[in-house]
């Protein structure tokens, strides 16, 4: 609220010194006439503009979407709950009906109105990932070569835009409507005029901007590494569509797929489950030199597998993969620490709960690998992009009998984790899923050249070469970020359920 007037002064006096000489804002663009360019933009060869100061409009020139109507409706979704998306989804018809003002009008008093301004942070933790996907690799280079002073202009409600356009795009200033807020609680109205009318040129008509290539991930100023919410697909009228439709189903086939845990026994109902729509892929590094050296670890003590951590069902996937590779004569455990309560009753696999007090969770874990094969993963924390945590180094010291295993997990609807939502919900989404699919990688056993107790190596350096082999075999980036800085991000606070 504090620097919306001095916004809104520099924006009306670049809007008069802009106006003598043009009334719109053009890009220079490849197959385009010269003498329609009155502003040649940086690029395709032109000078670079070092000192100048650029002002855009983001839906008109980031954005290959033209519809707003997706990000309304993640807002909706995440921070209102299902009713009230379904509420906005019934009023689309009307919102195209009255027109672009009033059509943001009523989605901004249906997603916004009664949502506490405090707990809002849909704007930082769901809605950049769905943005950067939108945005377009043309005009992302056009606003990324100006190395002047770059304002944004959007129709939409700043607070939905700002930190996509600051963090990620490194745009100096963001012009936008507030919110009005009443006690604490956004009304759903907005302040003041719409002040945000940049319009994108005609050179970048509807037609052109459909055939833009998408933004790549290796061209994102900032990584996108970690986002919340529970929506994995773009919720476009369609897709919204079928979401509501699929809804009553999801919710029989969730019951569908807890029987078959509870009732059958349990290769059987991992057998089922691939016929509901639950399916993996299992990959072996090695071949049958891999496989049987894996048999033959049986003698004393369990295996000790070492894992990355996509979804709750990471440690069943990984037992129904271990079961085709070798007899589960030794039970197999698995390690949680954030799993709720309601997570751990349906579980169909042992559960040992972690402390976070070294030496109780050191005697656990070693405990444990006496009685059978334990399953670890030591990120402590899902993460949903191609990237691996910091790996916790407690497991290098417990054994060397060590198995990487290399996990990936794909969604179709519904992200089963959650950073800021109700984490009891997370099994139900999941299972609610149309289709999901696992590919368990089990790499080669580690060299006891590479291990504490073998190899005379840190329980730092195992870690590290650990999660270096994970990352190689997914094709997945490390990085040293851990736990705490997720949930600080996403939730602000540190993940302790």
């Amino acid at each position: 609220m504090a620097g919306k007037p001095h916004q809104l002064r520099l924006f009306i006096s670049m809007q008069k010194i802009l106006s003598r000489s043009w009334n719109k804002i053009y890009f220079q663009r490849k197959g385009s006439s010269s003498q329609s360019n009155k502003y040649h933009f940086p690029g395709n060869g032109q000078e670079t503009a070092l000192d100048r100061t650029l002002m855009f409009h983001m839906e008109g020139a980031l954005l290959k979407s033209s519809s707003l109507f997706p990000y309304f409706l993640l807002v909706a979704f995440e921070a209102g709950g299902a009713v009230r998306a379904f509420i906005l989804f019934l009023l689309y018809p009307l919102i195209c009906f009255v027109g672009k003002q009033w059509g943001i009008s009523i989605m901004v008093f249906v997603c916004f109105v009664g949502i506490k301004e405090e707990s809002f942070s849909i704007g930082r933790t769901v809605l950049p990932k769905f943005l950067l996907q939108d945005v377009g690799n043309e005009g992302f280079d056009m606003v990324m070569k100006c190395d002047g002073t770059k304002i944004a202009v959007t129709d939409m409600p700043r607070v939905m835009v700002d930190c996509f356009l600051k963090d990620y795009l490194r745009i100096d200033s963001v012009v936008g409507r507030e919110l009005k807020v009443v006690c604490g609680h956004f009304t759903g109205l907005m302040e003041g005029k719409n002040y945000a009318r940049v319009m994108a040129p005609s050179s970048c008509c509807e037609a052109e901007k459909k055939n833009w290539g998408a933004l790549p991930r290796e061209k994102y100023p900032r990584p996108l590494i970690f986002h919340d919410g529970r929506l994995a697909l773009r919720p476009t009228p369609v897709a919204t569509l079928f979401m509501f439709m699929w809804m009553p189903f999801g919710i029989f086939l969730l019951l569908v797929r807890a029987a078959l845990f509870f009732l059958l026994p349990y290769k059987f109902s991992m057998l089922f489950l691939c016929f509901t729509g639950m399916t993996g892929t299992l990959i072996i590094s090695g071949g049958s030199r891999a496989t049987d050296e894996l048999k033959r670890l049986r003698e004393g003590r369990g295996v000790l597998y070492v894992c990355n951590h996509r979804t709750l069902l990471d440690p069943i996937y990984l037992s129904i993969a271990l079961a085709q590779v070798r007899p589960p004569t030794l039970s197999l455990a698995a390690v949680t620490y954030s799993l709720s309560r309601v997570s751990e009753v349906i579980a169909p696999m042992k559960t040992v709960r972690l402390t976070r007090n070294r030496e109780k969770d050191y005697k656990m874990m070693e405990e444990q690998l006496k009685q059978g094969d334990l399953v670890i993963c030591p990120e402590g924390t899902t993460c949903r992009e191609p990237y691996l945590l910091r790996f916790s180094p407690l497991f290098a010291e417990i054994s060397e009998d060590i198995v990487p295993i290399a996990i990936d997990f794909h969604v179709s609807m519904f992200y089963g984790t959650t950073a800021g939502g109700y984490k009891f919900l997370d099994p139900v989404f999941l299972l609610m899923n149309p289709t999901t699919h696992c590919s368990v990688t089990i790499l080669e056993k580690l060299p006891k050249s590479f291990t504490c107790q073998g190899g005379g190596k840190s329980k730092f350096e195992v870690a590290n070469h650990v999660q270096a082999l994970i990352a190689k075999a997914l094709n997945f980036e490390c990085t040293s970020l851990t736990r705490k800085d997720k949930y600080m991000i996403l939730a602000g606070n540190e993940g302790i359920v």
